[in-house]
């Protein structure tokens, strides 16, 4: 297992856009350890998703997954997204109240649209098209809104539903 650091809010490179990986880089032995490294990372850290910025690694790759062991309607499956494009294709949106591994201890509530387009690559190359609605969109937007450097801080509905986790009360769907 090996645990990388977690970037914090004010770190510049989390406001920097990441580079698209290049298909002759998936198969090598650094990318897979990247990958065993940002899951590691990940769930060490209790995440429901990472992106290679918040791990300092200027790349578009985004980890996902939910503990195995969640049997809940709002688990998300495991995957690798790599240059993901996400097009919003609703208007209709969903409220939850954000977290992020690189703003710890905060939420902050943001609305997103709950149903998206998303174009991505895995780690053998294939490449995936998918319509995905619900709380695995609203995961998707938020980490694949790393790979531009942007945070949920900059989406959120009002500066007044944005505060520490033991100093609110929080009602609604909870995003980690």
């Amino acid at each position: 297992m090996s645990v990388r650091k977690i970037l914090k809010i004010g770190d510049p490179l989390l406001r920097k856009t990441s580079d698209d990986v290049h298909p002759d880089e998936l198969g090598t032995k650094e990318f897979k350890k990247l990958i065993r490294d940002m899951f590691d990372t990940m769930r060490h850290a209790d995440g429901v998703g990472l992106a290679a910025p918040q791990i300092g690694i200027m790349k578009k790759i985004v980890v996902v997954g939910s503990d195995p062991e969640d049997d809940s309607p709002s688990r998300v499956p495991e995957r690798i997204l790599i240059n993901p494009e996400i097009k919003p294709i609703t208007d209709s949106v969903d409220g939850n109240w954000e977290g992020c591994l690189s703003v710890p201890g905060m939420r902050g509530y943001v609305e997103r649209p709950n149903k998206i387009q998303m174009k991505w690559m895995d780690e053998k190359g294939n490449t995936h098209d998918e319509t995905i609605e619900g709380y695995s969109a609203v995961v998707y937007q938020h980490e694949c809104d790393h790979l531009h450097g942007v945070l949920y801080v900059d989406r959120l509905k009002s500066t007044k539903m944005f505060g520490f986790n033991d100093s609110m009360e929080l009602s609604g769907p909870i995003l980690d």
